[in-house]
């Protein structure tokens, strides 16, 4: 086997794993609209376990990375793998309301981020160079797709088995990675370590790097986005086609959720190869413009119907994955190669603390202005404008670097 096709099979053999873990990601969300009524949930009880998955990453992610810094990440990954397929199985057979539900959701995040991030870095570690970043582009095309797909296979599986047969699923995939990760990934690559050795959970010298704290604090407020829609827009979607007329047979929410994942998956790729050629930062800051521009109109679009609604969402979703990888191939790309795990660390939960408090603060949101509707909704999705501010000031004030093979933002 040559070096190039060589290369092709352990990215190919990353992506699959990572997408079979990816498979029961978005069950909970795209369910949510059930759980309102199985488990007679308030939109404050909604948000906490739409966010609570990402608290448990951003809490699991400072051990988990750093741990690849000084061991083999594969031992790493297959056992949050095991954590993802244990959570799916918690709740299809043990959770029966929000408390239990709270505790599995947990779980399912301590296990995504010991699966997506340890085996980004681990991913990271095989291929170095101007070929990273396309590398990581490509890995997160393949959790996106994944992922996109498990709001419509989860709605389908409950149309015809029951909403606990749409985690079996989830674990069936996750039981595949871990099988995956065992018989196929390769080592990780041994490193000579610079006196002294790097210590667990020292993040000083992360944080003094000022182009890895500019692309993480982006980071933090797109995925604070990001996780507001991917958490919301089912919901918000059976809400607008409440409004009169329902929605096409063809395109049920948990479809259209599905759609924008998919494009947004096709934008994130797309997004890190205008990053190289019109410049990372200039990039990223033309989509942080738009989006704000979006979350101000987005809610209030269920009053225009069904089919504006979904049409919105859709464009919206796909300009907030434009700049998703070109942020985190910027943080790759800065760090130190010996601290890259921990460098990740910080970027993921500065980006997954975004994601905790994002879906929570839109429930607390809806909770406090008094349920669902058009005004609501809008105000309540208007809050992601005030907070996406932080990414566009963050880059101006820091100046991030620019990687190899990007065009230099600052002509």
């Amino acid at each position: 086997m040559g070096r190039g096709t060589s290369k092709i099979f352990i990215i190919a053999v990353f992506c699959l794993a990572q997408s079979l873990a990816q498979i029961g990601a978005m069950a909970f969300p795209a369910l949510l609209p059930v759980f309102f009524v199985e488990w007679s949930l308030s939109h404050a009880e909604a948000g906490w376990l739409s966010g609570i998955i990402f608290g448990a990453y951003a809490a699991a992610v400072p051990i988990l990375l750093p741990m690849t810094d000084r061991t083999d990440a594969r031992k790493v990954y297959m056992c949050a793998v095991s954590a993802t397929l244990l959570s799916h199985l918690g709740m299809a057979f043990l959770a029966d309301g929000f408390w239990t539900g709270l505790v599995f959701r947990a779980l399912n995040g301590i296990g995504w981020a010991g699966t997506y991030m340890v085996g980004l870095k681990a991913l990271a570690d095989q291929v170095e160079g101007a070929a990273q970043s396309r590398a990581v582009a490509v890995h997160a095309a393949s959790i996106g797709i994944s992922s996109s797909f498990s709001f419509v296979i989860a709605g389908a599986v409950t149309a015809h088995f029951g909403w606990q047969a749409a985690f079996m699923v989830g674990a069936g995939g996750a039981f595949g990675a871990l099988l995956l990760a065992l018989t196929c990934f390769p080592p990780s690559p041994r490193r000579e370590r610079p006196a002294p050795a790097v210590r667990l959970l020292d993040f000083k010298p992360v944080i003094r790097n000022a182009s890895v704290m500019a692309y993480a604090m982006g980071y933090c407020v797109h995925t604070w986005e990001m996780f507001v829609v991917r958490s919301w827009v089912v919901t918000f979607l059976t809400f607008a086609a409440a409004q009169g007329g329902g929605a096409p047979n063809f395109l049920v929410p948990t479809m259209v959720a599905t759609l924008a994942g998919l494009i947004g998956t096709a934008s994130n790729v797309a997004g890190n190869e205008m990053a190289r050629r019109f410049g990372r930062q200039r990039w990223i800051l033309l989509v942080f413009t738009v989006s704000m521009m979006l979350a101000l109109m987005v809610g209030f679009t269920a009053g225009l119907g069904y089919g504006a609604a979904a049409t919105v969402c859709l464009l919206y979703n796909a300009v907030i994955y434009a700049d998703s990888s070109s942020l985190t191939a910027g943080t790759l790309g800065n760090a130190d190669p010996a601290r890259r795990g921990a460098a990740l660390a910080v970027h993921a939960m500065l980006g997954y603390g975004g994601g905790f408090v994002g879906p929570l603060a839109m429930g607390l949101i809806l909770h406090v202005l008094g349920g669902e509707s058009v005004f609501h909704w809008g105000i309540a999705f208007g809050h992601v404008a005030i907070v996406l501010l932080v990414g566009p000031l963050a880059i101006r004030a820091l100046k991030p670097r620019d990687l190899p093979g990007d065009r230099p933002s600052a002509d």
